[in-house]
Parts: structure tokens; sequence; C-alpha cells
């Protein structure tokens, strides 16, 4: 038996989980300790972790305090993917999304949350006197931030940091407007509004182990900001394209007026051959972005999944509850949730 939903809290906090058994803990007991005036509520996407992540998360679930919601994702989808299945779930006037690692303190939490609110901003991205990431996370970051500066309608110099609070109209519109397989949630806010404010917060050494992203990883996340949200891309090919033909064209003319006025005919095998090579090369990276972009499109034409949430725990009359929702065919990766009892009486489905 499920306990009576509560009233919608004036913040939830969704934090995306993945081999993060030995921080959860610490950090969820931490947030529980907040006085967030209008209370709080806790989100855990469980993102397909291949440690214990999921039975200590269910355990913080039966608790006593501020409620803690689990959902099990059915694989390992990706941050921005757990990210998203957290949000999708989330009910506060205000949603924080954090790493479950602790290098973000959670005292920052409330700091983070009264700037939003006070503030009037739609979202709050924090910043750093100085990181604790290693130095080629640091340069691939800063690099990051550069490119989204062009590509994205992000406000000039605003640093983006997975620690960040949006308000509940920009967490509804972004989780329902985008159910691609390829999120970027810092594209989406920006695609909803430009009303951001800044924040400068602490940010502490990993309590824990390594961090989860790998460069792979990392380039594939630069790569859903590059390609899903800008035709740049595309325009500096064709930029490309028209340069070097512009270029082959005037080489064309000298080698044409050099065999007419010269005795001698045109030498130069080898540098014929770098400018085939370099010719060849751009074409090949144009052929590649746009397959990439038409990857893209097929893949969300044939309906990958965003994410897929195979439970739900949240804490009941009678222990722990166990939600499985069924999948709404209207958006691949969207749960259909059950109304909760009364939500089914003179209310429809959200």
């Amino acid at each position: 038996m499920t306990e009576p939903e509560t009233p919608a809290p004036a913040l939830s906090i969704v934090v995306p989980v993945y081999n993060g058994a030995a921080t959860i803990g610490g950090l969820v007991k931490a947030l529980r300790a907040l006085d967030i005036e209008g209370g709080l509520e806790i989100v855990l996407a469980v993102d397909g972790s291949p440690d214990n992540s999921l039975d200590v998360c269910k355990r913080l679930a039966q608790e006593p305090g501020a409620p803690v919601i689990v959902m099990s994702l059915s694989r390992n989808f990706g941050e921005h993917n757990a990210v998203m299945a957290g949000l999708s779930r989330a009910r506060g006037a205000f949603a924080i999304t954090m790493d479950d690692d602790l290098q973000n303190p959670p005292e920052e939490v409330k700091r983070l949350f009264e700037c939003a609110r006070d503030g009037g901003y739609d979202a709050v991205y924090t910043y750093y006197e100085e990181k604790k990431h290693a130095a080629w996370r640091n340069i691939g970051s800063r690099f990051t931030n550069w490119c989204a500066d062009r590509l994205i309608d992000k406000p000039p110099g605003l640093y983006l940091s997975s620690f960040r609070c949006i308000s509940a109209f920009v967490r509804e519109r972004i989780t329902a407007s985008y159910q691609g397989p390829y999120p970027y949630v810092d594209g989406l806010v920006f695609q909803v509004t430009q009303n951001v404010g800044r924040l400068q917060v602490s940010h502490l050494p990993r309590a824990e182990g390594r961090s989860n992203y790998t460069l792979r990883r990392l380039i594939r996340l630069w790569l859903a900001m590059f390609l899903n949200f800008s035709v740049m891309p595309l325009r500096l090919a064709t930029l490309a394209g028209l340069t070097f033909g512009a270029l082959g064209a005037l080489a064309a003319v000298i080698v044409i007026v050099e065999a007419i006025i010269s005795d001698k005919p045109p030498q130069g095998w080898a540098s014929l051959m770098v400018a085939v090579l370099v010719l060849a090369g751009v074409q090949l990276v144009v052929l590649g972005m746009i397959g990439e972009y038409l990857g893209r499109m097929f893949l969300a034409v044939n309906r990958k999944p965003q994410y897929l949430v195979r439970e739900v725990f949240r804490r009941g009359a009678d222990g722990l509850d166990v939600e499985r929702p069924k999948v709404d065919t209207r958006a691949a990766g969207q749960p259909h949730r059950e109304p909760s009892h009364g939500e089914d009486e003179g209310r429809a489905e959200r």
C-alpha cells in the first residue's frame, strides 16, 4: 500500500546514480538534513549501475525523512538520459540536478534553490573558482563551453555545470518537448528560456573512486551538443567545401596559364597528391557529419528510447512499494504512470 501522495514540494533534487554505492548514502543523509522552506523530495535515477547502488538506494527510500523516489533504469543510458528520467518524475516548484560523487557540497543546494526562487530565474547555473577535476577534463570542459557559446543559445560566458537549478516551467517543457535518444539538458533549457542566473559555489575533490566519465563518454556528450541543437556544423562544412573549391579553381587557372606560357609541362606530383588527399579528407569529414545527422534522425524515427524505467521504488505504509511503469506508446522512453489512489478520482492522469 502506497502512502497518500503528499503535496508537491518546493524543491526536487534529481541525482543520476552510477557506481555511487559508496557516496549516495552520505549525500542523501546530508540532503535530508537541509531546512528547505516548502519541503523537498529526492529522486534517484539508478542508471544501470553495475555495483549495488540500487540496493543502497532502496534502503535509503525506506528510511524516515524527506521522501526518496528510486527509479531503476533498464540499462545504462548515460547521465543526461538519467537526468531526463528523474526530471520527468520530479514534482517540485524547482528542481536541482547534481552528481552523486559529493564534489558539490550538499549545503550549497539551499543557496542554489534560494538564488533561483528569490531572483525569479527560470534557471541558475553554478560555477567554480577552482574545479577539482583532472586537467584533461578541465580542458575538455572549457572546449565544450567554447563550442556551446557558438552553437546553442547560451548566454555568453555562462559556465555549463551539471549542478543546476531549473523551475517547474522549464522542467515540464523540456521533458515534454524532447523525446529523442540523445538529450542534452543544457541545450533544451536554452531552447525554453534565456532568464538564467549564475552562482559561485564550492567544488570538492571526489570522495570515493574515480570519475565515471571516460574520454569516450565526453566525446559522446559533446556530439549531442554539437549535432542536436544547431545546423552550424553543416554550414561550416558547406563553407569549407566552397573554400577548397575556390582554391582548386584558382590552382587550375594557374596550371593552365603555366602550360600556355611555359615550354615545360607543369611539375609537382607531390603537391598534387597533397591537394588530393586534403580534399578527399574534407569530403570524408563532411560525409561523416551528414551521416551522423542522418543516423540520429534514423534512430529517433525508429523510436530508440531515451530511457526505460524498469521499476520505481518509494516508501509505503507497509515498507517499500514497487511500481512498474507501463511504456507510453505515444513517446519512446517516456513511462506511462498509473494514477495513485485518489488521483484517478476526479482528475485525469497527468
